[in-house]
């Protein structure tokens, strides 16, 4: 992985605000007090000189005063750090890494250092230093951008050494600090991605025909968009054990999305054996309730909603679905609050925002009702655009369902 030069600004070092960098005179003859003074006097001009080079932002000529600083005062930890910072961020490694890994043994609460060397260690492939280095800073990290980067070149490290549980709590640690950023998703995606495979290559070699195996195989087909296999696959593995877990529902799915009528009608039955299997299966019942819903029966659709919603409050697709009756009953005042949870619990959700918009016009609450049809317009427009992609990629993803076509 790439370290961003613009993280230079993220590392705080002292040169910019240079203390005092010489030793208190230490008791002994004059001639040797005279040495020492000449000796911190002489460091101290060149840290000076060090520090007026660096805001002028000339560190080529910074480098080589800091180097007389070290020489004059090995112990000297800004100076080290300094150096090691500034031959870091020049891309020369190599030299960087004695100096900085002096810093920390001299400091060794230098956190933000030690990153710094442990990720100069990866780029020079010494993997056992730098991930020791590395996984020592990182928890201490408070910096969010650095604190970001540090834990992509850990879990770089933790991939290339095929240590991918410990790469998946780096990600899951990224993903919950700082997740708007593009490259920790990336690396969850190529994370979790080598994890699922390496999964299914062991499954492939201890149980090949097993119908856990089918899933998986149902699974990858679906994610290619080869629905007709994945169909296949999913019958094979409830032939083998038609208790697998998910199965069904799963199989359900697929079927329910397909625009083949009579493969359509099969999701039903699907549905109804995912939920034979697992009673509790709120997803099954809110599907069922959906089903219903388009044949018209709606007492029966209302009696799954609910029963969906019970068995797991935090099921937007169920309240929403059940929202969608009320209002056919007239129970707008039931309707609106069952809406305001739904968005709560998944705001993108364009459907729901329209609808929540119309009941909010209809009760006089212009400005609320403008709020959420703007909302409705957004996510709409967000996730037509997620389609598209997913199109171009023959990917179906399950949670990618269609919206109703509300607007008017």
């Amino acid at each position: 992985m790439i370290f961003k030069a613009a993280l230079v600004t993220l590392i705080v070092l002292p040169i910019q605000f240079f203390p005092a960098i010489c030793q208190t005179p230490s008791s002994g003859t004059p001639t040797q007090t005279i040495q020492e003074t000449s000796t911190q006097d002489e460091a101290r001009s060149h840290a000076q000189a060090a520090q007026q080079y660096l805001r002028q932002h000339k560190p080529e000529l910074a480098i080589p005063e800091l180097q007389k600083v070290v020489a004059l005062e090995p112990n000297n930890v800004e100076a080290r750090a300094n150096i090691g910072v500034l031959l870091f961020f020049r891309g020369e490694y190599k030299e960087a890494i004695p100096q900085l890994r002096a810093a920390v043994q001299l400091q060794p609460n230098l956190s933000r250092i030690q990153a710094l060397l442990g990720i100069a260690e990866e780029h020079t492939a010494d993997f056992p230093n730098a991930r020791k280095d590395l996984e020592a800073s990182f928890p201490l990290l408070e910096d969010k951008k650095f604190k970001t980067q540090a834990g992509l070149e850990l879990i770089g490290i933790y991939t290339q050494t095929g240590n991918l549980e410990q790469a998946v709590s780096i990600v899951g640690q990224l993903q919950k600090a700082d997740p708007e950023n593009p490259e920790v998703q990336y690396a969850a995606y190529r994370t979790y991605g080598d994890l699922a495979g390496e999964s299914m290559l062991n499954l492939s070699l201890i149980a090949p025909d097993s119908a856990q195996m089918h899933q998986v195989m149902a699974h990858e087909e679906t994610r290619l968009g080869n629905n007709t296999d994945a169909i296949a696959n999913y019958r094979k593995a409830i032939a083998i054990d038609s208790h697998l877990p998910g199965v069904h529902f799963e199989l359900a799915e697929l079927l329910n999305a397909s625009d083949d009528v009579s493969i359509k009608k099969e999701a039903e039955k699907e549905y109804r054996a995912a939920l034979e299997v697992n009673p509790m299966d709120e997803k099954a019942e809110s599907r069922l309730g959906e089903i219903d819903a388009q044949k018209g029966d709606a007492v029966k659709a209302f009696q799954e909603y609910s029963k969906a919603v019970e068995l797991q409050p935090s099921d937007s697709d169920a309240k929403l679905g059940l929202a969608k009756l009320l209002i056919e009953r007239g129970e707008s005042a039931k309707a609106s609050a069952l809406l305001e949870q739904t968005v709560q619990l998944d705001p993108t959700n364009a459907t729901a925002h329209y609808r929540l918009g119309m009941l909010y016009r209809e009760s006089g609450r212009a400005d609320d009702a403008k709020r959420e049809v703007d909302l409705y317009k957004k996510y709409k427009t967000m996730k037509e655009k997620l389609r598209a992609i997913y199109k171009e990629m023959q990917i179906q993803p399950q949670q990618m369902r269609s919206d109703d076509p509300v607007e008017k």
